[in-house]
């Protein structure tokens, strides 16, 4: 009896993960939709197939609210950084043009013109400086940000996400952000309309609960 009792529990939550997936498959047909042509072709029926099925139990949706979590400390950590840098910068060429201006002041006439010789190749140095200290730091902002991106990538990958993969290919990330924009777009479907609206049970509250929780998610 327990056995037969088992076995008909094990086929209505089979029969739950379809009908789950079929509503899954059936938001993320739709919202391909809204993407231009040239992704659509892009986004076959197994793939949008394989990408429902990673979303079943929403796991995946709070993987990538997390990501994108992290995503915008890392941007704003990175804003902040080249925002402090452009400040002592602006400091600097403050406390140069007071120097020249007070040194100039204090100049006899006839040794002006060697005065502002010497304070014209100062300022290119500290210009140059400047100006080299500005690539270093946007060549930091970019490595740091392809270094997240793969991350993201590895992440989403591991967790069996159909369509990721570590790769600097454009046309493959741009494919990847679409990826990310549909389930997005789920995820605030969900916030929205609740789980019931999608079919979703089960123990997970993502991403209805998130809602009530945090808000809205977060943009990428």
């Amino acid at each position: 009896m327990e056995r037969y009792v088992g076995a008909l529990e094990e086929v209505g939550d089979g029969a739950r993960q379809q009908e789950r997936h079929y509503q899954l498959l059936s938001a993320l047909q739709s919202l391909v939709k809204e993407l231009p042509s040239s992704f659509q072709q892009r986004l076959s029926y197994t793939t949008l197939s394989d990408l429902a099925l990673a979303l079943l139990d929403g796991t995946v949706f709070e993987i990538v609210q997390g990501l994108l979590e992290i995503q915008h400390l890392t941007e704003k950590s990175l804003y902040n950084q080249r925002l402090r840098l452009q400040n002592e910068h602006r400091v600097l060429r403050q406390a140069l043009r007071q120097k020249h201006q007070e040194a100039q002041q204090a100049c006899r006439p006839h040794n002006l013109p060697v005065l502002q010789a010497a304070q014209q190749r100062e300022l290119e140095a500290v210009e140059h400086r400047i100006h080299e200290e500005q690539r270093a730091m946007d060549r930091k902002i970019v490595l740091e940000l392809d270094r997240k991106v793969a991350d993201q990538q590895s992440t989403l990958e591991k967790a069996g996400v159909a369509g990721f993969y570590v790769t600097t290919n454009p046309q493959e990330l741009m494919l990847q952000m679409n990826l990310l924009e549909l389930i997005r777009k789920l995820q605030q479907r969900g916030c929205q309309a609740g789980k019931a609206a999608l079919g979703l049970g089960g123990p997970w509250q993502s991403p209805a609960a998130q809602c009530d929780q945090e808000g809205s998610p977060v943009p990428p």
